[in-house]
């Protein structure tokens, strides 16, 4: 199903944009993880719409945990999310029934699920669909952080101004960490104060502006992973991809090393701390599909949010003829920002199902 992913441990999303709720099933969490609530919140508010710089659509999202944690603990067995939708505005829409807005996903549900899709908001296709994934993204961090696995990421860059890269050979825990607990996910604040103006520049011009989410882990031991196609790049690539407005995701130097030659973009081993490292991390934690003991470091790259009050060409479907629209309704001028403690939910469900699947006794 399209809406699945895991191996050991299996993740289900549900829900439309503008329904009566989103969710999603984990099967596949141990028994016996403690679960904190507090921490649990925390992530989800990071993700939490209404923000500054972020849509208007107010929603406490608040999670209901049906199943899979009693006295403050992981069962063994599914847990089931479900987080209501209460602030929907779905005659925003009602104007776009038969005009599609370029570079969303309208035309193509269409295409694919006829009159039946549900276009509310997006239906499916929605990054409100999102909010399920940090949820279950939340006891998975926590259980890999007890074992002394972290997982945090920044906003690297928004438009044409970068933050401050991770350190990708000695990478910290406070270091990495850091962004997350900040109201603006950067790890140089001046970089982020620039990046705030131009989204505000752009949402009062009606306009959005797109951004790169890196994202990086510590701890995470070495070894596991498989050559082909059960890489860890496939399976992080996957998840990470199936994040509403994803349009590339690049590990260690990624696209970069096509323009090095190999004696610059190889990484020298050596020893340090007793250990087998390497000099440089242009790899990003992961050769031969497999991990190598350094940080693992990801970016996401996010397409500028298609739903904009600019005018934009497209088509009347009915009449078949070419149109005009302005899109109303409330939107992110940059997905980017609360994509954040999206990546950092996927790459921690991944990650897990890679132990869960690979190396049972670690979490022991």
């Amino acid at each position: 199903m399209s809406s699945c992913f895991g191996n050991t441990l299996k993740i289900s999303i549900f829900g439309e944009s503008h329904g009566a709720a989103v969710g999603g099933i984990a099967d596949g969490f141990p028994a016996g993880e403690k679960f904190d609530e507090k921490e649990f919140l925390k992530m989800i508010s990071r993700r939490r719409p209404g923000q500054k710089n972020t849509t208007p659509r107010v929603e406490s999202d608040l999670p209901e945990i049906l199943s899979g944690i009693c006295n403050g603990k992981t069962t063994g067995t599914p847990v089931g999310i479900v987080i209501r939708n209460h602030n929907t505005h779905s005659g925003d829409y009602e104007a776009l029934k038969n005009v599609p807005r370029p570079g969303h996903a309208d035309y193509a549900a269409l295409l694919r699920y006829g009159e039946a899709a549900d276009r509310r908001g997006g239906g499916h296709f929605s990054g409100r669909l999102t909010a399920p994934i940090v949820a279950l993204g939340a006891i998975a961090r926590q259980i890999l952080a007890r074992r002394n696995i972290f997982i945090g990421a920044h906003l690297a860059s928004v438009w044409n101004i970068d933050d401050r890269a991770f350190d990708a050979v000695n990478l910290e825990r406070d270091t990495l960490l850091a962004p997350g607990e900040k109201e603006f996910p950067v790890c140089d604040d001046a970089a982020g104060i620039l990046m705030q103006r131009a989204i505000e520049t752009a949402a009062m011009e009606g306009d959005s502006l797109g951004g790169v989410v890196e994202c990086g882990v510590i701890g995470f031991p070495a070894g596991i992973g498989s050559p082909m196609f059960d890489r860890i790049e496939c399976g992080l690539g996957k998840a990470v991809f199936g994040i509403p407005a994803v349009r590339g995701v690049e590990f260690g130097n990624g696209f970069a090393a096509a323009r090095l030659k190999g004696s610059t973009n190889n990484d020298a081993f050596c020893v340090a701390g007793g250990k087998i490292r390497t000099a440089t991390n242009r790899h990003g934690g992961i050769l031969g599909g497999i991990s190598s003991g350094m940080p693992i470091l990801l970016r996401a790259a996010f397409k500028p949010t298609p739903s904009i009050a600019k005018e934009q060409k497209s088509v009347d479907l009915k009449s078949m003829t070419e149109t005009t629209l302005a899109v109303e309704g409330r939107h992110d001028p940059c997905v980017a920002i609360r994509a954040v403690p999206v990546v950092e939910a996927m790459t921690s469900l991944v990650l897990l199902d890679f132990l869960l699947t690979e190396k049972p006794d670690f979490l022991r």
